[in-house]
């Protein structure tokens, strides 16, 4: 098996192994930001057969930060995000992560049951990585994140991209990714990709797009529960 770059921790599952979750944290966190998450949704009989693997950015520095070093899958200009992009810097996060999703291929999980997501910076790891990828994934959780590149990312997009189910939650009062450019990168998605519309933000089916009302730059129970059943819809035993 392919050996990858990238630190990260891996939470076995209880049953035998037939599907993966791969989690990518936001800025300053690691991939220990996310473990409770992961081993609340590991106690679930649905979730039992699920492999979690967090993975640690590296650490770089950070302008928008006032350049301190501290772990980060890319620069940030701005905290306005009114700037040009760290687009170097996000390609060579986002072959990080597919590199992670190849050594699960290669040890016998199909692209197919496996769910990339993400929180914040992470989030928006996850829709570059999944969405320009050569492989289909089972879906895409972007809690909190942007779509990266607009200008460029249509063209940068899989052919899988219109198929591949997404679940797109963000808070109601974030002050920092906020919930105009939320909406915006859901609309892209839905109207340049054509991932079709979900009804329900419970299903495994289109794109789930959901705002939590009164939630800022966090996630929530309701969201938490919300992403579950998603990721239970998206990987079935």
């Amino acid at each position: 098996m392919a050996t990858s770059a990238i630190r990260s921790i891996t939470i076995p599952p209880t049953s035998r192994h037939l599907a993966t979750v791969i989690f990518v944290h936001g800025l300053g966190d690691t991939g220990h930001g996310w473990k409770p998450v992961a081993d609340m949704f590991k106690a679930d009989p649905a979730l039992q057969h699920v492999k979690w693997i967090l993975p640690h950015s590296p650490i770089q520095k950070v302008t928008a930060n006032m350049g301190m070093e501290m772990p980060s899958w890319f620069d940030i200009y701005s905290f306005g995000f009114n700037t040009s992009e760290d687009e170097e810097g996000m390609l060579k996060s986002a072959g990080l992560i597919k590199q992670l999703i190849q050594n699960e291929i290669e040890s016998g999980i199909p692209a197919n049951r496996i769910v990339l997501g993400g929180f914040s910076q992470g989030g928006t790891m996850s829709i570059l990585t999944g969405l320009t990828g050569e492989v289909k994934l089972a879906g895409i959780a972007a809690l909190s994140g942007w779509l990266p590149m607009k200008g460029k990312f249509k063209s940068l997009a899989s052919p899988n991209a219109p198929s591949i189910p997404v679940f797109y939650g963000h808070g109601s009062i974030d002050p920092l990714v906020k919930p105009e450019m939320c909406k915006a990168s859901a609309d892209f998605l839905a109207s340049e990709l054509k991932i079709p519309r979900s009804s329900t933000r419970r299903a495994a089916d289109g794109l789930s797009y959901a705002v939590y009302e009164g939630m800022g730059h966090t996630t929530n129970a309701e969201e938490l529960g919300d992403l579950k059943a998603w990721i239970i819809s998206a990987l079935p035993q």
